[in-house]
């Protein structure tokens, strides 16, 4: 789609093209540039030049060491980890509702995975003192990754710690940082492979959720955190904007939408974890199972078609208030020209293709996060103008 503000493509957006290099790493820049408008919040690092500066998310700058750097080659968004109150209520909500298979658990802790998944676990339930979000996690090309990511965000002047094997169960040795966007980040290479479960037919039950799809992360600078993530080597497949400014961003490092995408809103905080199932079907059998057990209060928007990513979904809230997101029907990002899809903040299809509302909570409402110390980082509330208060989503009186 032509965005309203972008100039059609000439030699500028060929040049666009070029693969540029942060220290030597090859950053596939060229998505994210091709095509901005002018002005545009997140067209400063051109081919070639280092990422522009990310501002931390107490209000400082990052240190620019990292520019010097090679970044750790990520694979993919792999697991997360949440602090849970009530072990045994959220067991009922991920295993025996939505249907997550159990590798493992402990006391204080369950490790789940969907069945298409092969390392150990997508997801740690561990229980707390309060609902929390203690890490998202990315699986790296090799252990040589650990050493580039350790000195990666030490450049930046970030908190990290090397984690021994077996520190969380079924995981190899570990980096785990405090992001600049302050988001408890690991990066791991090792992972047991326990049962393979593809063709476990039997064991199946709810919405049969596949694997983890993505993060989606609540940042009040969105355009930092599109510039923090391209000097990791994400690409770009979606966005949301106007004339003057970046709302929203999908990005990736697997062939598909997003590995990570940002949501502007006081921040850090997970907006929500987004899981793959093969089959609309499922997901609306899940719908139709809450019904029947009267526990449709779960269920906090959809189901229906997101326009950003094209994926059919339905987001519900667990017991403690933690978003999921179950997902499907999305598309292959894999080819060497994947061009950005813009949307503009005021069409009503980008968030729901049907032009169904957006309800409230969906953007006030998200998960704090922990830091390395186990304490709830604080938030920096966002400083410009936020998507619910532009865009034509059932919030703006004009739903042309």
């Amino acid at each position: 789609m032509e965005h309203p503000g972008i100039a059609s493509q000439g030699a500028s957006a060929r040049e666009g093209r070029r693969r540029g290099s942060v220290g030597g790493a090859r950053v596939r820049t060229e998505h994210c540039v091709r095509g901005q408008p002018r002005r545009h919040p997140v067209a400063g690092a051109g081919p070639g030049l280092a990422p522009t500066p990310v501002t931390r998310a107490d209000g400082t700058a990052a240190a620019a060491g990292a520019s010097v750097l090679t970044p750790p080659d990520v694979v993919r968004s792999a697991y997360a980890e949440l602090a849970v109150t009530d072990l045994d209520r959220s067991r009922w909500f991920w295993v025996d509702l939505l249907g997550f298979a159990v590798t493992a658990e402990e006391d204080d802790a369950l490790y789940l995975r969907g069945y298409d998944e092969l390392t150990h676990h997508n997801l740690v339930l561990r229980q707390g003192p309060e609902a929390a979000l203690g890490a998202l996690a990315y699986r790296v090309r090799s252990a040589e990754d650990l050493d580039r990511a350790e000195a990666w965000f030490a450049a930046l002047g970030c908190a990290t710690e090397r984690r021994p094997a077996g520190a969380v169960r079924g995981i190899g040795e570990a980096v785990r940082v405090e992001d600049p966007l302050g988001f408890p980040v690991e990066f791991f290479f090792a992972a047991e492979h326990p049962e393979r479960l593809i063709q476990r037919y039997d064991l199946r039950r709810g919405a049969e959720p596949a694997r983890l799809d993505h993060f989606n992360i609540v940042v009040p600078d969105v355009a930092g955190a599109f510039e923090h993530y391209r000097s990791l080597g994400f690409s770009c497949s979606e966005t949301i904007e106007d004339e003057h400014r970046l709302y929203a961003a999908w990005m990736f490092r697997k062939q598909s939408v997003h590995d990570v995408a940002f949501t502007g809103g006081a921040g850090p905080r997970l907006h929500h974890l987004g899981f793959f199932a093969h089959e609309a079907h499922q997901i609306l059998h899940l719908c139709d199972v809450l019904g029947s057990l009267d526990e449709q209060a779960h269920i906090e928007r959809g189901p229906g078609r997101h326009g950003v990513s094209n994926a059919f979904y339905v987001y519900l809230r667990d017991p403690d208030g933690h978003r999921v997101e179950l997902y499907t029907s999305d598309y292959f990002t894999g080819d060497p020209d994947h061009e950005v899809f813009r949307w503009s903040v005021r069409d009503p299809r980008r968030r729901d293709f049907w032009g169904n509302a957006v309800v409230a909570s969906w953007y006030a409402e998200a998960t704090p996060v922990l830091g390395l110390d186990g304490k709830v980082r604080p938030t920096t509330e966002l400083t410009e103008v936020a998507e619910v208060t532009v865009g034509a989503d059932g919030f703006s009186e004009d739903r042309r």
